[in-house]
């Protein structure tokens, strides 16, 4: 008889404690026939406005669309650049292109998959109208550094905070450190709502206005607009549930830390090969690990090796945006960006979800491990 396969994540059994809770809950929403914005929507925002530390919370359709009302908020348009990073979930630089303006790709750190800021200065020309890095897998960029950029060129910062609810910086908890932050609830991140939802947060409250217009159709009054904006609503029954689950993200957060540090220290002995393994660098103690990623140069054959023993692994992500067809035009070669093109050929994400166990993670090492050794 086979070992029990081993999931990316496990939805099913995060939401199985509070499962009566969600079905009270949903059915509540359902019974009072308000769908569409409304007082459960109006409580999310606060809690998670609350959770998050910054002073304004919008909820609205998905992740990419909190990062179509930032850009259309700030007028972000065509004949603008944005600076962004290649190795990232598509709609960071696609949401650029949607607007109109132009995504310039700048390379990553090799220890942290975050944008290299020491690069990034030499990006801006007067055609830069913002600055868009990810937070990617759970850890806060050097928003320091970008911070001081953004301040010599007066440019504003969107945060890309899909990945990173909670995350903390030296400097503050991501999303409240630019003009606006940009959060996921896609099923499979740290806090995961039922289909798609996002949030859009800002510590200023005129940007706020502009977000709450835009979420709308750019309406304001009702039926009036002065400009055109997008249905990016957040549904009440998905801010009902994720008010649910909220309570038990910091907990949730922490066992992820937790399976991250057993990772670490499991495989400190191969620290000395880079090319045979790489951890993930925790930079800043605030990492909340939506993704464990660890590097190999035999990448392929440790995820196909992993894959015959019914360990479910991911690639985040396969092919850097400079590299896609649909920005071919920008003239980005092989060779560009070399530190993403890398990273593309050798991530692989493990298992690292809150209800993982030891047991179960001790059977990923021991994997991981044994191929390594071979």
């Amino acid at each position: 008889m086979s070992e029990e396969a081993i999931p990316m994540l496990d939805v099913a059994a995060q939401n199985g404690p509070i499962m009566d809770q969600l079905i009270e809950k949903a059915a509540e929403v359902i019974r009072s026939g308000q769908y569409i914005l409304g007082p459960e929507v109006a409580a999310f925002e606060r809690e998670v406005a609350d959770y998050i530390g910054v002073k304004h919370a919008i909820g609205v359709s998905s992740g990419t669309d909190a990062l179509m009302v930032a850009l259309m908020a700030l007028g972000i348009g065509p004949g603008d650049e944005v600076i962004t990073t290649p190795f990232t979930f598509f709609a960071t630089a696609g949401c650029i292109a949607r607007v109109g303006a132009t995504p310039v790709f700048v390379d990553i750190r090799p220890d942290t998959f975050n944008i290299d800021v020491e690069q990034l200065a030499a990006s801006v020309t007067e055609r830069t109208r913002a600055i868009l890095p990810v937070h990617l897998f759970g850890q806060a960029c050097d928003m320091e550094g970008l911070s001081d950029i953004a301040k010599t060129h007066d440019l504003p910062i969107i945060e890309d905070a899909a990945q990173a609810i909670g995350t903390k910086s030296p400097v503050g908890p991501v999303g409240s450190l630019g003009a606006f932050g940009c959060f996921s609830f896609f099923p499979s991140k740290n806090l995961g709502g039922f289909g798609d939802a996002g949030l859009v947060t800002t510590q200023d409250s005129g940007l706020a206005e502009k977000a709450l217009v835009m979420r709308a159709h750019g309406s304001k009054p009702k039926y009036h607009h002065r400009v055109i904006g997008g249905n990016f609503r957040i549904d009440a029954l998905q801010a009902a549930l994720l008010r649910v689950k909220l309570p038990e993200l910091a907990g949730w957060t922490a066992r992820r830390q937790e399976n991250a540090a057993r990772y670490d220290a499991a495989f400190a002995a191969f620290r000395g090969d880079q090319q045979l393994l790489r951890v993930p660098v925790r930079r800043f103690e605030g990492h909340i690990y939506n993704q464990y990623v660890i590097r190999s140069a035999r990448r392929d054959e440790l995820e196909a090796n992993l894959r015959s023993q019914r360990i479910a692994t991911a690639i985040y992500y396969p092919a850097p945006l400079h590299r896609q067809e649909c920005f071919a035009h920008l003239g980005y070669r092989e060779g560009s960006l070399p530190v993403s093109e890398q990273a593309s050929r050798e991530v692989l994400a493990l298992p690292i979800f809150a209800g993982l166990g030891e047991a179960r993670q001790r059977r990923i090492i021991e994997s991981v491990i044994g191929f390594l050794r071979r």
